[in-house]
């Protein structure tokens, strides 16, 4: 895997988009945008931006200081809404807070009042909240936001998991970002999973990417079903090795490409897939820059790339 260093990465940003004008016959173009965050996490929201989503360079900066739970911002996630407005989710803590954090934005720059949207509050004995992740529900109109919890008092199989480190997936539900549904269990596969993420790819055909989050495993897996909310099939063997998280799908032509963070190796990591069944490594063939943590892949307007630089000169 190929990265750039933060002067390169500056440089080439500024380059790159620097005079984004378009021929007047040229329709403006609509850039791949990837969520990130640095470790450990309390500096707040990054972004990378990539006209082929295959070559990703960093926007400068920080663009949303975490103010909630533990002050950190982790797992950030980004939806466009039916209004253009950017939906922003992250997670607050790693123990203790049974909620994750929600704000948005016209423009990736200016940033709405954080709000703590108490997702497993209502779930006695809940440990935690981690990886919200956004998927738009078109058949039902809706906005699903997945995430893990250990839930403790529910008794799932254990595996080789302690009870306060056994994750299934859940979910909740919204149509204006106001009001949020009660959360539902999402996925119990028979062992502690997290880091959920989503893809339609037609008329009742839903594939979910997810890690295996038991000691023997940590890899990445897929599941599939008829409807977003399930029920999914038994989850597939493992298409990545040991120690990777953090699953981002993108639709490429034909083909999707899955970045997953592999923190064995201290890389981001690719593979990619047709079919969910066959995945080809594209680790090589991808350049992200050095210190990007995992978060989702949406796309943006040009003017709304050209600000995010411009305001970081």
């Amino acid at each position: 895997m190929k990265t750039l260093t933060k002067v390169g990465v500056a440089l080439s940003a500024l380059l790159s988009l620097g005079a984004c004008s378009q021929p007047a016959n040229e329709a403006p173009q609509d850039y791949y945008m990837f969520t990130s965050f640095h470790e450990p996490a309390n500096e707040g929201l990054r972004f990378l931006y990539s006209a082929d989503g295959i070559h990703w360079d960093s926007v400068p900066g920080t663009w949303l200081k975490p103010e909630l739970g533990d002050s950190i911002l982790r797992d950030p996630s980004i939806i466009v809404g039916k209004d253009s407005t950017f939906h922003l989710v992250w997670t607050l803590s790693w123990r203790g807070n049974t909620g994750f954090g929600y704000a948005r934005s016209k423009d990736l720059v200016h940033w709405s009042d954080q709000r703590r949207i108490p997702a497993m509050d209502s779930v006695p004995s809940t440990v935690n909240v981690w990886a919200p992740e956004w998927f738009y529900d078109d058949v039902n109109d809706c906005y699903m936001v997945i995430y893990s919890s250990c839930v403790p008092e529910r008794k799932f199989d254990l595996g080789v998991e302690e009870e306060n480190n056994n994750h299934r997936l859940y979910y909740v539900t919204t149509r204006d970002f106001e009001t949020f549904s009660a959360p539902e269990l999402l996925y119990d596969p028979g062992f502690s999973c997290i880091d959920a993420t989503l893809v339609k790819r037609g008329e009742q055909d839903y594939v979910m990417v997810l890690k295996d989050n038991t000691r023997p495993n940590r890899n990445l897996k897929v599941a599939f079903a008829k409807r977003p909310t399930g029920p999914y099939t038994a989850a597939s063997s493992p298409f990545t090795g040991f120690l990777v998280e953090g699953p981002s799908v993108e639709k490429l032509g034909d083909d999707y490409l899955i970045y997953f963070d592999d923190y064995q190796n201290h890389i981001y990591g690719a593979v990619k897939t047709r079919d969910f069944a066959d995945f080809t490594p594209m680790t090589d063939s991808v350049s992200i820059p050095k210190g990007h943590k995992h978060g989702t892949i949406f796309r943006a307007p040009e003017a709304v790339v050209k600000g995010l630089l411009d305001q970081a000169k």
